[in-house]
């Protein structure tokens, strides 16, 4: 059976951040659902103000669950992230996953305003945009170690720093849900 990941966008997303996991996981069989947090199916990026229409909105994953997702992929940006972290939808769902073993995945600003406020990084080692490590302490989480990587896998958590890494956030996404080789493959594939 196919693994299966859900990517939540917001308004304002980061392009890059969303775009490149979708791709490059569909790239490895991997079936990703695009998930609007708003009450319609349709979400503006931050840079290109792309127009995406979601594949299903948040509150039809909520009322459907969750139990045919491996892994759940929160993209940075602002005011993206803002709007998945002011999401209680949004928090109760990744909790759920998180309580449930499932791979949480987040970048840039998402390991901090949306993990990180939600407690989720107690604990962890982590990553994230530049200076947002403060947030996730000053949150209340501790025992959480922040690393200067590029992308960072602890348990079933995995963060990346910003859009430059979404390739390398990407991989490690594949790799973990699939295997070594299929990330490989993928990496050598888009030349990364």
């Amino acid at each position: 059976m196919a693994k299966k990941a859900i990517v939540l966008l917001a308004d304002g997303f980061e392009d890059v951040e969303a775009v490149t996991p979708i791709d490059y996981l569909q790239r490895a069989g991997i079936e990703v659902t695009t998930v609007s947090i708003s009450e319609t199916p349709n979400v503006t990026s931050k840079w290109g103000g792309i127009k995406v229409t979601a594949a299903t909105t948040l509150a039809q994953i909520a009322k459907q669950g969750t139990s045919g997702y491996d892994a759940i992929i929160l993209p940075g940006g602002m005011p993206g992230t803002a709007n998945l972290a002011a999401s209680k939808e949004t928090g109760a769902l990744v909790k759920e996953m998180a309580a449930s073993g499932k791979l949480i995945c987040a970048i840039c600003a998402a390991p901090a305003l949306v993990l990180g406020s939600l407690g989720l990084l107690e604990g962890k080692n982590f990553t994230c945009y530049p200076n947002m490590e403060e947030k996730v302490t000053n949150a209340g989480n501790t025992g959480c170690k922040w690393s200067g990587d590029r992308v960072v896998t602890d348990g079933n958590f995995i963060t990346s720093r910003g859009a430059g890494t979404a390739g390398e956030f990407a991989v490690a996404i594949i790799e973990k849900l699939l295997d070594k080789a299929a990330a490989q493959k993928i990496a050598e594939a888009v030349l990364l």
